[in-house]
């Protein structure tokens, strides 16, 4: 059975995590930027970024913290998970050519509304990148199977 259309609320314990990596390709700077609207020169422009505090140019921040969304989503609680809040810090820039590990971790369990509390971690080898918290929903296996079965019709 699909894992979307199966209910692994009661399986989830606090301080169970799970991980994604990925190294940050130029590509996906460039993409991104497409995607997002964020021409900003620190991303794209190495003369101009040069000039700034970081020497260089970075990654868009969103883009690293976009690998938390992959977490929660594919992993940990994993598909069907509705996303309901994220904060963020970010520590410090990331770079094309980075390998970027995003680590979410249950905080907090709410088996009344179905919610999680996840810190949320993204770090290039021990230098912690952004961190944070969301919030989290994960829905019946009924409220997932009927919503898929709707937009199939």
């Amino acid at each position: 059975m699909d894992q979307a259309l199966t209910d692994r609320f009661n399986e989830l314990e606090v301080g169970q995590s799970a991980t994604y990596a990925r190294t940050i390709s130029e590509a996906d700077i460039v993409l991104f930027a497409g995607v997002s609207g964020d021409d900003n020169p620190v991303h794209l422009n190495e003369i101009y970024a040069a000039e700034s505090m970081f020497k260089g140019r970075i990654a868009h921040g969103m883009l690293t913290a976009s690998y938390i969304s992959t977490v929660i989503g594919t992993r940990l609680p994993g598909p069907g998970s509705i996303y309901l809040g994220q904060n963020l810090k970010f520590r410090a820039p990331v770079r094309a050519g980075d390998t970027v590990t995003a680590t979410v971790t249950i905080k907090e369990i709410d088996p009344a509304k179905r919610r999680l509390t996840l810190t949320t971690i993204c770090t290039v080898g021990d230098t912690a990148v952004v961190e944070g918290e969301a919030v989290v929903m994960l829905p019946k296996a009924e409220d997932v199977k009927a919503t898929a079965e709707g937009a199939a019709a």
